[in-house]
């Protein structure tokens, strides 16, 4: 969790620097809880190859890591032989594929022949290889009809990956709102509809998964549904940006304010990225009025990364109840929403002072049905058990 905290750190420095023939479908794949982060089932390839990524609306790029790998980091899974896939091809230097990914670094190799892509993270990670295109496979949500291919699908084949990503992902989906991102690509036959539920870290025996969806069956519906809008950034098209108007924690409401990233909403909602994040005044005053009002015993994190925190036992008798006010509807967050465990023993406030831009992070989200409709421009929240989804 120490490692995930850095990495969310890590995630906001480089988010302020920087078709098919289908139609109607309804496809789904499993998620499943990893080190901080949410990783997503697919297949890449003909014969379908499984790939095991980071779901993430924080990016728009899809890549995985590829044989032959000068250096790359270590991963369980095997890695993907694009020689082995009957559908696999390189993309060429000015051809469409290279210029959709033109937001996310692509350019010409030196020889000029091959598009290429690089991406750099803000904790020095960083993953490049060739821009290619291949058929992607998910699992329908209706069991009787199998799977769904979708040919064409633009990605990075990842020659040349390392830094802190973790084993147990091979690299990372991107379902942004930018041209390169599956989303996007999977175009109308979703109708702009996808959505996830996030099963809690601790909350939740090991690797219990839940299902993202697609298409109609991503639509989020029925008592207790908080719908709020969204923009994008005309600077950076990737991001959902929320309007989040305050906090409350117990009787005290915060307003919030955040730096613009020139759309109209202040608080990018990402998948990827495991804290909230939000401006240090802000942190300051909720933290304040948690303190206030928590009973329970202080500690330090072990991590020196977050504060206030406190003793993970029979001490902790009450955590005051936090709302985030949206624009659209209130979002009541439980207590595995607003502490995260950074040891056996201590238990933090899952929020980070940022004054660059502002993230609303999954241990927010966790036990919420999350659906995004791209063509209404809205994100739904629903309460929901993610064990049972």
């Amino acid at each position: 969790m120490g490692n995930a905290a850095r990495r969310s750190i890590s995630r906001a420095n480089r988010f302020s620097s920087s078709s098919s023939s289908l139609s109607n479908t309804t496809a789904g794949a499993e998620l499943i809880t990893g080190d901080g982060e949410y990783l997503m089932n697919i297949s890449i390839g003909t014969p379908p190859f499984p790939v095991v990524a980071i779901a993430d609306t924080g990016s728009d790029i899809i890549w995985t890591q590829c044989k032959p790998c000068a250096d790359c980091y270590k991963q369980d899974a095997p890695l993907f032989d694009p020689n082995s896939s009957a559908t696999y091809r390189t993309a060429p230097c000015q051809s469409k594929p290279c210029v959709s990914l033109a937001h996310d670094g692509s350019f010409c190799s030196p020889k000029g022949d091959v598009c290429q892509y690089q991406v750099r993270y803000g904790d020095g990670s960083h993953t490049s290889g060739d821009v290619a295109v291949d058929t992607l496979t998910l699992g329908l949500t209706n069991a009787a009809a199998g799977y769904v291919a979708f040919p064409n699908i633009v990605i990075g084949c990842g020659h040349d990956s390392s830094g802190t990503f973790s084993p147990k992902a091979s690299g990372i989906i991107g379902l942004g709102g930018g041209p390169g991102s599956l989303i996007t690509q999977m175009g109308p036959s979703i109708g702009g509809k996808f959505s996830y539920c996030m099963v809690p870290y601790f909350e939740a025996p090991e690797h219990t998964s839940s299902t993202m969806n697609f298409g109609q069956n991503a639509v989020v519906s029925g008592n207790g549904v908080v719908t709020s809008p969204f923009s994008s950034s005309a600077v950076v098209p990737t991001f959902y940006m929320l309007q989040l108007d305050s906090v409350s924690v117990g009787s005290t409401n915060i307003p919030f304010k955040s730096a613009s990233l020139g759309g109209s909403g202040n608080i990018v909602i990402d998948s990827g990225t495991t804290l909230t994040l939000v401006p240090t005044d802000f942190l300051a005053q909720m933290s304040a009025a948690f303190e206030s009002q928590v009973n329970g015993t202080k500690a330090t994190d072990p991590q020196g990364l977050l504060s206030p925190c406190y003793v993970a036992d029979s001490t902790l008798k009450y955590v005051p109840p936090v709302t985030a006010h949206f624009k659209g509807g209130d979002v009541a967050l439980r207590p595995y929403n607003v502490l995260v465990p950074m040891s056996d023993t201590v238990v933090c406030l899952a929020f980070y002072g940022l004054d660059e831009i502002s993230i609303y992070g999954n241990i927010a989200q966790q036990n919420f049905l999350v659906g995004y409709d791209l063509l209404k421009q809205t994100v739904s929240f629903k309460p929901t058990d993610c064990t049972k989804n």
